[in-house]
């Protein structure tokens, strides 16, 4: 479990995105944006082979920001520049949120599929859902906590498991109770930030017949190291599972890896390689980031631009 990554707990505790999109977007927070057209391309592959739509239970939700970025034409920068106008930070909770209605409300949607989210935050659940980007949604913690009757029923429908982060966040305690809900084998989509070993939950997976694919040469930009000690801590976590750093989180940002299971038959009909391509977001404009320079045991920790 984490004990890395710094806690934005607060970020996800108020009535609408404001706070979320102020403060992760200050670090240059992507991962929505990066992931979104492998999840595309995934939803897409799913969708013609089984010759029916998708309904995606996001995991770790949030307010639904996956959500709008895949069912309508926005992205985080956009959004997280929005949120940052002076007349949207003075509106109260509830016009914030008829605002949001609105908003995506005029949009076309574009998405493959419908979406409904799991969060431990009741307030992101209902937000999510009191504007439209969410079906369903319910807030509960699988790692402490049984899926009730109730919350089964709503998750039931769910074809496609997502996460872009919530992998350091929960166990496979979590994917157990879900995977025991939904009536179908789903589609695993697993976006998991390299400090975090994903090992029990393929165990987990494998155990009940699906195949884990792992997307080889491709990493996902997620977000700035919020501070030194962010940066220092999780270095040394990666290099205590082995991993090197060089050109990846030592230049500051944070990197996930895409894992993706599915039933046997289903990997082997369409392997991963013959779905995805990647746009990274290793090449974007950040601000001022911690980096690493030195070699060997010389290291120094220096702001890079």
């Amino acid at each position: 479990m984490n004990q890395n990554k710094a806690v934005f707990d607060d970020i996800y505790t108020q009535s609408d995105p404001r706070s979320y999109f102020s403060v992760l977007g200050a670090l240059d927070y992507m991962i929505p944006d990066v992931a979104e057209p492998v999840i595309r391309q995934l939803l897409d592959a799913r969708a013609r082979h089984y010759g029916h739509s998708n309904t995606v239970l996001d995991i770790g939700c949030s307010y639904g920001i996956n959500a709008a970025i895949h069912r309508f034409p926005v992205n985080f920068a956009n959004l997280r520049q929005r949120y940052a106008r002076r007349e949207i930070m003075e509106l109260d909770d509830d016009e914030m949120i008829r605002l949001d209605r609105n908003f995506y409300a005029s949009w076309p949607d574009i998405g493959l599929g419908q979406f409904i989210g799991v969060d431990i935050s009741e307030t992101a659940i209902r937000y999510a859902n009191a504007v439209g980007l969410h079906a369903n949604g319910i807030a509960v913690d699988l790692e402490n906590e049984k899926l009730s009757a109730r919350n089964a029923a709503i998750v039931k429908p769910a074809n496609v498991l997502l996460s872009t982060g919530a992998i350091g966040y929960v166990t496979d305690r979590t994917y157990q109770q879900l995977l025991d809900a939904v009536e179908t084998t789903p589609w695993i989509i697993s976006f998991v930030l390299r400090m975090f070993p994903y090992d029990d939950f393929v165990d987990a997976f494998d155990e009940r017949g699906m195949v884990t694919e792992k997307l080889a040469g491709s990493t996902f930009v997620q977000r700035r190291f919020r501070d030194e000690q962010e940066f220092e801590r999780s270095l040394h976590t990666l290099r205590c599972r082995g991993i090197d750093t060089s050109g990846f989180e030592a230049d500051g940002l944070f990197q996930a890896e895409l894992f993706v299971t599915r039933p046997k038959s289903d990997a082997e009909a369409m392997p991963l390689t013959d779905i995805v391509t990647v746009t990274s977001g290793r090449f974007s404009n950040f601000g001022a980031r911690y980096v690493e320079v030195g070699q060997r045991n010389d290291i120094r920790v220096a702001i890079g631009a």
